[in-house]
């Protein structure tokens, strides 16, 4: 096992686990369902107890779902095919939140404000871990034996920042510059995308146990 905060890399067989821990959990500010009218940015959340999560998702939230529309981030595709969700979770980290602020000169960056729905402190380089490593949530295994934990999710993919979030962070903070100064200063560091591979329910302290895909051994 490696030290917490640790960046780690699979070969062959062998799977070295990097451990973190939930900082907080977040979910829609206004479920499809509720009744209630949609915010000027519907993928804004807000702070909750615990998450609960079924192979679709966050359970009514809003990018729960099976399936997905493609659109502009499949530009080879034609819009609209249906897709698999692939992102069904965004998760953010606090410490790669703390230097986007930091570059746009504000004093925080909430989680909220990007739609994040899981902040999971303690791992360096949260941006960069590969995809197709699984996140397993809660429990008492460290890593070690069987799991005991609660959920899995899968990374899916690094979280490319886009206007849209920008857009979010203008309005919450007051300045619209911020819109376009985002995505620059959000480069490398917007998180990752992720989809349910185990259901289950994460809360705040959980901890956040690493797997990386296996790979091919070298030479």
């Amino acid at each position: 096992m490696t030290e917490p905060g640790a960046c780690s890399h699979a070969a062959g067989m062998k799977r070295m686990r990097a451990i973190g821990a939930v900082a907080g959990v977040y979910g829609a500010a206004h479920a499809p369902s509720s009744g209630q009218p949609p915010s000027r940015h519907p993928f804004v959340t807000v702070s909750r107890d615990a998450l609960v999560l079924d192979p679709a998702g966050i359970v009514g939230d809003l990018h729960a779902g099976a399936t997905r529309i493609s659109g502009a981030r499949e530009p080879w595709l034609a819009r609209g095919l249906i897709l698999r969700n692939d992102r069904q979770v965004s998760a953010l980290c606090p410490e790669e939140l703390a230097e986007i602020a930091s570059r746009l000169g504000i004093d925080r960056l909430a989680p909220e404000w990007l739609g994040g729905n899981v902040l999971i402190g303690g791992l360096a380089g949260f941006s960069r871990i590969v995809p197709g490593s699984q996140l397993a949530f809660g429990g008492q295994w460290g890593g070690k034996g069987r799991f005991d934990g609660s959920a899995v999710l899968r990374v899916e993919a690094y979280n490319v920042p886009c206007r849209r979030a920008g857009a979010a962070v203008a309005a919450a903070t007051g300045r619209p510059e911020l819109t376009f100064a985002f995505v620059k200063a959000a480069a490398g560091l917007r998180g990752l995308v992720l989809s349910v591979d185990l259901a289950g329910t994460i809360m705040p302290d959980d901890a956040v146990v690493v797997i990386d895909p296996v790979t091919p051994k070298h030479g």
